[in-house]
């Protein structure tokens, strides 16, 4: 059925509506990129503070390594939204591919909604699910529950060792999943982190209870970690969301400039029979 000039102006209409949100859905994705990419950049300084703050605390440690057969949990951030292709699936294979070649239990706490309801159509064993934030200033609250959960776990001896797998901005890329064994602080950790650059002659001393110290640096430790990983993932997300929109308003456009067209060709044609019908009355009318 061809379509009428009123059908037509209800689709441009509708088409140039939909544009709208789009464009102001891209416009808040990269906004929201910006304070991302900012809190990670932030981070950068004192993370590496924290580096050297447990370099010289593991100095004169000599721990050995987590058993084989340790239980395993993966902290995994995702979505709580869509309109973001495969960015839930891709770190999900991710997640999968690495935890298969691992012995022992493994345990996968999700945080996003939509990496929650995709872990259920896998093997994968569900633990704790959390709430992805939605700003900056939510984050933190959730690496506390994340830090409570993990404590937790540790003290009751349910998981020994974990991961961290999220979504890492990359150059010539969107994204690209990215993993990170966050616990236990094994000798090979001990080992790459007391061969960081000291950057001073003299030596590093731990002063007053050095479990103490070294107990307030392993947490601010797990906190910057989880903490980058959340606001990277975010970044990758919000990406991924505003290549979306980008296609998104690239279709509209298309479908737009096919809507217009058609609508002008109609708008001509019904003109030109008005006019052969004005023509044809005429020369009805001074025929002999």
């Amino acid at each position: 059925m061809s379509d009428t000039a009123a059908s037509l102006q209800r689709k441009i209409a509708s088409a140039a509506e939909l544009e709208s949100v789009v464009r102001t859905m891209k416009a808040m994705a990269a906004s929201s990129i910006g304070q991302y990419e900012k809190a990670v950049r932030s981070l950068d300084e004192y993370y590496r503070t924290v580096q050297l703050g447990l370099c010289a605390c593991f100095r004169q440690d000599t721990q050995g390594e987590a058993p084989e057969t340790a239980a395993t949990g993966a902290v995994v951030f995702g979505s709580d939204q869509g309109l973001v292709g495969q960015f839930n699936e891709q770190i999900l294979g991710f997640v999968e591919a690495q935890l298969q070649n691992l012995p022992g239990k493994k345990t996968v706490w999700a945080v996003g909604n939509r990496i929650q309801s995709r872990l259920c159509d896998t093997d994968l064993q569900q633990g704790v699910s959390f709430i992805l934030p939605n700003s900056i200033t939510a984050i933190t609250p959730l690496i506390g529950q994340l830090l409570l959960e993990i404590e937790s776990q540790l003290a009751n001896g349910g998981i020994t060792q974990f991961y961290l797998f999220h979504n890492r901005p990359e150059k010539g890329a969107i994204y690209q999943p990215v993993s990170q064994r966050l616990l236990p602080l094994d000798a090979v950790w001990r080992k790459d982190l007391t061969a960081l650059y000291w950057p001073s002659n003299n030596l590093p001393q731990v002063l007053n209870d050095p479990e103490q110290t070294r107990g307030s640096f392993v947490r601010e430790y797990l906190f910057v970690s989880l903490f980058r990983a959340c606001a990277e993932s975010l970044s990758s997300e919000n990406a991924s969301r505003l290549a979306a929109m980008q296609r998104a308003e690239k279709n509209i456009d298309e479908l737009l400039e096919d809507l217009q067209r058609n609508f002008h060709r109609l708008r001509q044609n019904n003109i030109d029979a008005e006019l052969f019908d004005v023509v044809s009355g005429f020369e009805a009318f001074n025929a002999p």
